[in-house]
């Protein structure tokens, strides 16, 4: 596993991305401040390292594949809102493939101690 170190929270989505599609869910979950919190695509609230584990893994087994393209980034002294456009692709149970979409606003905090930009809440607004 590698932990990125993030000092820019513009490229958090980024690593995120990288990760996910590489199937790497312990190096996503790197990716989030221990009290993080995650509303899922399908509406679901989640909390703790197990149900984002269960989550990423999830996307993980139907071969998800993440695109961010970034709106905006306003960054504070120690926290940051992102906005992304995404898209996940992920296999279909009749062997094909479809395609979600949306936005996102994330909110990102820097860790006090060393100073790593980590996900604090992940809202994937999503579209069919």
């Amino acid at each position: 596993m590698s932990v990125p170190v993030i000092t820019d929270p513009a490229q958090l989505p980024i690593a995120f991305e990288h990760a996910l599609n590489a199937g790497d869910v312990d190096t996503v979950l790197t990716l989030f401040a221990p009290d993080a919190a995650m509303r899922t695509v399908a509406g679901e609230f989640i909390t703790g390292t197990d149900a984002l584990r269960a989550e990423f893994g999830g996307t993980v087994a139907v071969h998800g594949t993440l695109t961010n393209v970034r709106r905006h980034t306003l960054v504070g002294a120690g926290s940051a809102l992102l906005v992304n456009d995404w898209t996940l692709e992920v296999d279909t149970p009749g062997g094909g493939r479809t395609a979600r979409t949306g936005t996102t606003a994330n909110i990102a905090r820097r860790d006090p101690y060393d100073g790593t930009w980590r996900f604090a809440l992940l809202n994937p607004l999503g579209t069919a």
